[in-house]
């Protein structure tokens, strides 16, 4: 079982990043994706999440209108695409499959499987 989470780098406050999270090695049929965040010194927290089928999205309020999920039709890679970056969007990104409840996607601990990370980061 993995999660391949790739697509970070060094980019400009105001500009674009899409991090991608392959999944492999098993069938993920109805996992739910969520993408965290951790900068240094910070607990990991909620960017956002989408279910098996791709119709519930939800995002953290710090990245609402600027970030936005998708999965392919395979259900196999789901995309963060990042706009509007700022400097206090710099941390590793990991991507979680998990099977959360509403009430509990945004807890890590909800997620069974994690990808290794990638960073961002985004200056001034």
């Amino acid at each position: 079982v993995q999660l391949q989470a790739s697509g970070g780098g060094l980019v400009q406050a105001g500009g674009s990043l899409r991090l991608s999270c392959a999944a492999s090695g098993r069938t993920f049929s109805n996992y739910g994706m969520g993408w965290f965040r951790q900068a240094p010194g910070k607990e990991r927290e909620f960017v956002a999440h989408t279910s098996w089928t791709g119709n519930r999205l939800y995002y953290a309020d710090s990245v609402k209108g600027r970030f936005a999920l998708s999965r392919d039709s395979a259900k196999t890679t789901v995309y963060l695409q990042m706009n509007s970056l700022k400097p206090e969007d710099t941390a590793v990104y990991y991507c979680g499959a998990g099977r959360p409840i509403t009430s509990s996607i945004r807890s890590p601990r909800s997620y069974y499987y994690w990808g290794q990370g990638t960073l961002v980061t985004v200056s001034s």
